[in-house]
């Protein structure tokens, strides 16, 4: 069975101030999107679903229906606020999506079988999209998920503050717990995060998640239940956000799943800042040069 891809392109883009997920970077007018659905179709994935915005549909069918038909098949889930289980009660005021964990349960539907997860504005590399289709479809069991691991010092923005999910992992490459870091950013002595006010040092190498998982459909269930409890707990807050992460070290800890973190070299890069575009062309003109990708990509 063919795994499918679940790409999360509802987020509102508020530190790009746009809707970056469909933002051109290639020479004719490629999105990074575009390179992660090529890179996937290569890798062995038979199945494209988008998470995206309501309102968004008509112009996400006009930039990809056309191009991709018969090379993928395509869905699109809508993430919206009053998508909830009956009977939650949540502040009505609220306009910031519940999160990316909120954005996988949206696909509940539409997927049947072994997915990987990825975000809309980062750029993973080919080789990762293969070792993550050879898991999901030689070794994955229905509790069993995966991830793709990459080095803190590799991920971070030169213009701001990013989000991570900061990794431990044991000796066998199994993680042990993942924490989402909402504010991380390189200092003049260093990486570090800051929580409460106060600065946490972080190693260049610490692994961490830029959401690329791998997962079976037994992880509807877990998001079901966690996010009834998240709702209970912190629905009546305006920015609080449902993660993935928080998600994966819940099972973990409770014993129901395993996570293995998959190794790769594949060179990662993404779009959190309006200025971090022109760097994003730049590498992508780089990878075309090498003969990695053709210059119009769906030529």
């Amino acid at each position: 069975m063919q795994p499918s891809l679940l790409v999360l392109a509802a987020g509102m883009g508020s530190r790009y101030g746009g809707l970056k997920q469909i933002d051109p970077i290639g020479p004719t007018n490629e999105t990074i999107i575009d390179y992660s659905i090529h890179d996937a179709i290569d890798a062995g994935f038979g199945k494209l679903v988008f998470v995206i915005r309501a309102g968004f549909e008509e112009e996400f069918r006009a930039l990809f229906d056309a191009k991709l038909a018969g090379k993928i098949e395509v869905d699109y889930v809508i993430q919206e606020i009053g998508k909830v289980p009956e009977g939650s009660v949540y502040n009505l005021e609220r306009e910031k999506p519940w999160g990316t964990a909120h954005a996988v349960l949206m696909a509940k539907n539409s997927i049947n079988e072994p997915f990987a997860v990825i975000n809309a504005d980062d750029y993973y590399g080919a080789e990762a999209f293969t070792t993550m289709a050879d898991y999901l479809t030689q070794s994955v069991t229905d509790e069993e998920y995966c991830m793709l691991g990459y080095q803190l010092g590799n991920t971070i923005s030169e213009n701001g503050s990013v989000s991570r999910g900061v990794c431990e992992t044991n000796e066998n490459d199994f993680l042990t717990t993942v924490v989402e870091r909402t504010h991380i950013e390189r200092l003049e002595n260093g990486i570090a995060c800051r929580e409460n006010e106060e600065w946490i040092k972080l190693a260049p190498d610490t692994i961490v998640s830029m959401n690329f998982w791998g997962f079976t459909p037994k992880i509807f269930d877990h998001l079901e239940a966690q996010f009834s409890v998240f709702l209970q707990e912190e629905g009546h807050q305006l920015k609080s956000e449902f993660f993935i992460p928080s998600v994966v070290a819940t099972i973990i800890k409770d014993g129901k799943t395993k996570v293995k973190v998959l190794k790769s070299d594949a060179q990662w890069f993404g779009v959190t800042y309006r200025e971090d575009k022109e760097k994003v062309i730049k590498a992508i003109g780089k990878l075309i040069e090498k003969g990695i990708y053709p210059s119009k990509l769906w030529a």
